[in-house]
């Protein structure tokens, strides 16, 4: 097991972000140290980026946490030691997601299998495994909370070359609101946000491609998103004065993509 790694502890929520390396969740969890909550940077492996954010994280409490989504046993245990560190998790963020290119007409059934099967335990089982043991924390504590889970514009548009990517995103959605309902008589809000293109580690070679022209021209803003854009969007949904925003999914993309 990956021992947990602390900082000297601090005031504030009890936040864990999942998939906090790089990227969105690196945004997210750098926002809620900012203002003055703990927060526990997940990583799928103690690695350099991990630590990089976790270095980098203003304030005190937090923690650096190691775990593989994938293993039911292994989310057990991230929420367990998640709750040890920060003394309660009062808001989780499901970020982490894999995204593996699969196109139907260019992908062999072995691989197709391969593909959703991991798309699967990462993007959904993960993130209702962890909602499961981080939200029955807080029921058995008494505790008010809030769950935020980052889906994509991709679960409304579709995502040809990337179909389980797509799917998973959507059921995630749906996921979400399902636990709204559910978790609502104890104080527990849980919404999603549906973010486009973001400018992430990840997709740095496509924007500065061929293709970065057209990926930029999604929008009418001539752009895509920056990490901290999306944050900013967690940080509300996570907020007190967004209870009654429990169940939505927040379109984040520019206007690149309009729902009906």
């Amino acid at each position: 097991m990956d021992p947990t790694v602390r900082k000297l502890p601090g005031t504030g929520r009890g936040v864990l972000v999942t998939g906090a390396s790089r990227g969105i969740g690196r945004a997210v969890a750098t926002a809620f140290a900012q203002g003055g909550d703990r927060v526990a940077v997940h990583c799928s492996a103690l690695g350099r980026d991990a630590e990089e954010t976790f270095a980098a994280l203003e304030g005190q409490g937090h923690a650096l946490l190691a775990a593989d989504l994938t293993d039911p046993d292994a989310v057990e245990d991230l929420a367990a030691r998640a709750e040890e560190a920060l003394g309660g998790v009062d808001v989780l963020v499901n970020n982490a997601a894999v995204m593996v290119p699969h196109p139907l007409a260019r992908t062999s059934y072995e691989q197709w299998r391969q593909a959703w099967r991991q798309t699967v335990d990462v993007n959904l089982l993960g993130p209702a495994h962890l909602s499961h043991r981080v939200a029955g924390r807080m029921i058995e504590a008494g505790r008010e909370g809030r769950i935020v889970n980052i889906g994509s514009r991709g679960a409304f548009r579709g995502e040809p070359d990337h179909p389980a990517y797509g799917s998973t995103k959507a059921a995630l959605h749906a996921l979400g609101q399902s636990l709204a309902v559910s978790l609502a008589p104890y104080g527990i809000a849980v919404a999603s946000v549906a973010p486009g293109f973001v400018a992430t580690e990840r997709v740095a070679g496509r924007l500065a491609g061929a293709e970065g022209e057209d990926i930029r021209t999604q929008s009418p803003f001539g752009r895509v998103a920056e990490p901290a854009e999306v944050a900013a969007a967690v940080l509300y949904l996570a907020s007190p004065q967004a209870m009654w925003s429990s169940g939505t999914v927040l379109d984040v993309n520019g206007a690149s993509y309009l729902r009906t």
